[in-house]
């Protein structure tokens, strides 16, 4: 089978690899059809991945459809799927407690693992969920969409709450619409005037903030002088991080939806007289991946205005190196595998 490499940092192969075995119980080997093109994936790419081995096979965003099942597995051939790309342990605390997703043994797909800019892979039966529907395309935003949905999912925030989403990248806007979904009166913060007229235009989250010296005037002029009931940062800047404490209302909660590998200080007495919840949110779940898939398949998702990019296996080395740099208008890139 054909397959994407990345050699070192800044190269970028199409080269011929022997396809899976046949799948052992309870796997299943799939023909990757549509495989998104993430931020990881860019890092990877520039060297920027602190923990990655090269060379390595990227992609995790990943629509497929079953070429063979292993005993035990009821998918029949030609089924399409979703694929959850964070292979979990099963055994371990988190896992027993039913959050896979932070498994102390993880392995995601296209990182610590091979992933799916190829024309095949094995995983887990239960790593596949229907397509219900869907495109395959459409299928391949629902894994960075279930990122936001599980942000949103944490914050425990119900309906009528004032959001402010920190960062209008790809997991920022995925957080943007899933907050809106769950009914909140969502603000988008970016340091880039045009990524919030992007919003504004393509998505209709018409309040936006600047980030500027002036933000917490701005943010104070929003909430009339409250803060924000709940506030998601999606930037993996670490000092955007810290800030967004003060733009939180008492009684309100912060998601850190991004990681970062700085240390994350705030003032204690601002934290505890707000008497605030900060959440980590990291992955999603099952539940997450099925509420996407619903919310496109309603309508709820404009998918055909999240994907601004395309390309094929073949032209995925050439494309991906160019927009790890022109990221003018970029939102999310889809590589077609399939044909």
């Amino acid at each position: 089978m054909k397959a994407v490499v990345c050699r070192e940092p800044g190269v970028l192969e199409i080269v011929e690899r022997p396809s899976p075995d046949a799948p052992a119980p309870g796997w299943v080997r799939l023909a990757v059809s549509h495989v998104g093109i993430c931020g990881t994936d860019y890092h990877i790419f520039e060297g920027k991945h602190p923990f990655l081995e090269y060379p390595r096979v990227m992609g995790h965003e990943i629509s497929a459809t079953v070429i063979e099942a292993g005993e035990g597995v009821t998918l029949a051939a030609g089924t399409s799927v979703i694929v959850n790309p964070y292979l979990s342990c099963g055994q371990c605390v988190a896992c027993i407690k039913g959050k896979p997703n932070c498994c102390t043994n993880i392995k995601v797909l296209g990182v610590h693992t091979d992933g799916a800019f190829c024309e095949e892979i094995s995983v887990p039966a239960g790593n596949l969920y229907p397509a219900k529907g869907l495109s395959l395309e459409a299928a391949a935003t629902t894994e960075f969409l279930a990122i936001g949905a599980h942000a949103v999912r944490r914050s425990l925030t119900g309906a009528g709450a004032r959001a402010l989403v920190i960062g209008a990248g790809p997991i920022g806007l995925g957080a943007a619409i899933f907050s809106r979904i769950a009914g909140h009166d969502v603000t988008l913060l970016d340091t880039s005037a045009e990524r919030l007229q992007m919003a504004s235009e393509r998505f209709g989250f018409t309040s936006g903030i600047v980030a500027n010296e002036k933000t917490a005037d701005a943010v104070r002029e929003k909430t009339n002088g409250d803060g924000f009931d709940v506030v998601f940062d999606a930037t993996g800047y670490g000092p955007s991080m810290e800030k967004a404490f003060a733009f939180v209302a008492h009684g309100g909660a912060l998601v850190l939806v991004s990681v970062v590998k700085d240390d994350i200080r705030f003032s204690d007495p601002e934290f505890h007289k707000r008497e605030m919840m900060l959440i980590g949110s990291r992955n999603a779940t099952r539940a997450d991946f099925e509420h996407v898939a619903d919310s496109i398949a309603k309508g709820l998702v404009p998918v055909d205005k999240l994907i601004t990019h395309r390309t094929t296996l073949a032209d995925a080395p050439r494309d991906l190196a160019r927009w790890a740099h022109e990221k003018s208008g970029l939102i999310k890139a889809v590589i077609r595998v399939e044909g």
